[in-house]
């Protein structure tokens, strides 16, 4: 496992790091698996306050008992639960921001959150005020930096302009190459880490049966998984999958979805494979032309 640093927090960032979204608050096996990716040395574990409803930050919580010390914690705010709990609404506010971490910190039974990101986000958001009270929970100690979760270049732009984000998560993969465009350069230009989401593509990338994504048909991305196949025989789909987005040099780590032990012994032996050469990347790449952003620019 290689490891790689983000601004504002002590602790070295894993190569690969677990998205927790998946896990769910009555499957037996959240602590086994959350301690075997800290026994393998994964270090970051991402959540959400929006995820069932605030249990996958209390089960995160539980899991991280007596290890919470050796690792980076990652959560999100910025949609609220309806009363009724029909839904949620997008809520940016300072006020919603400076509320929810409390009840964030509470559920994952710590006094500081690592890495506090803006679970989204629109160009007309009060961006300022949302700046402000990232800075203000800096300041009280209750968030170590701060950052946005999403996939709009003009909002990633505009933060990157006008505040100190620590990083940004985004989808990227084989399989949706946009950030290749723009956002991956402007964010390896002003130091800004990158936590990549999606990176095995709903698992089109790890074997399951192709149908359409982003745009392309089924038989489009039957095509250009078939060809990745074919390419690098000492490693296995996943593997290469997860690689090409490790191996790019703006990507500070792949936050992988994981929910069984196949799962993750998959993410763990990618992490700890040779890296792709540059050749190696640029013959994956060639696999299809990839795609661009047609919104958000």
């Amino acid at each position: 496992m290689q490891y790689k640093k983000l601004n504002n927090i002590a602790i070295k960032i894993s190569e690969v790091s677990f998205g927790c979204m998946a896990l769910k608050s009555d499957m037996p096996n959240n602590d086994v698996l959350i301690h075997k990716a800290i026994d393998n040395g994964v270090t970051l574990f991402d959540t959400a306050d929006l995820y069932e409803k605030g249990a996958n930050e209390q089960l995160l919580g539980k899991a991280l008992k007596g290890k919470r010390q050796d690792v980076v914690l990652s959560t999100k705010v910025g949609n609220k639960w309806r009363n009724d709990g029909s839904g949620w609404d997008w809520c940016p506010t300072k006020e919603h921001i400076l509320s929810a971490v409390d009840q964030s910190l509470k559920r994952l039974q710590t006094d500081y959150i690592d890495l506090y990101l803006l679970h989204g986000g629109t160009i007309n958001d009060p961006m300022d005020d949302i700046i402000e009270a990232f800075e203000r929970l800096q300041e009280q100690g209750k968030i170590l930096a701060y950052g946005v979760s999403s996939i709009r270049p003009n909002v990633i732009r505009e933060y990157v302009q006008r505040s100190d984000i620590t990083a940004v998560m985004t989808q990227y993969s084989l399989l949706d190459r946009r950030p290749e465009e723009a956002t991956l350069s402007l964010l390896k230009e002003n130091s800004v880490g990158v936590l990549a989401r999606g990176t095995l593509a709903t698992g089109l990338l790890a074997g399951k049966p192709q149908k359409e994504y982003l745009g392309l048909e089924a038989d489009e991305v039957k095509n250009i998984v078939n060809r990745v196949k074919t390419m690098l025989s000492e490693r296995n789909l996943s593997e290469k999958a997860l690689r090409y987005v490790i191996d790019n040099p703006a990507v500070t780590t792949a936050v992988a979805g994981i929910r069984t032990l196949h799962q993750l012994e998959d993410a763990l032996a990618a992490a700890n494979a040779v890296s792709l050469t540059n050749t190696e990347i640029k013959a994956l790449a060639a696999t299809w032309q990839g795609n661009i952003y047609k919104d958000h620019r």
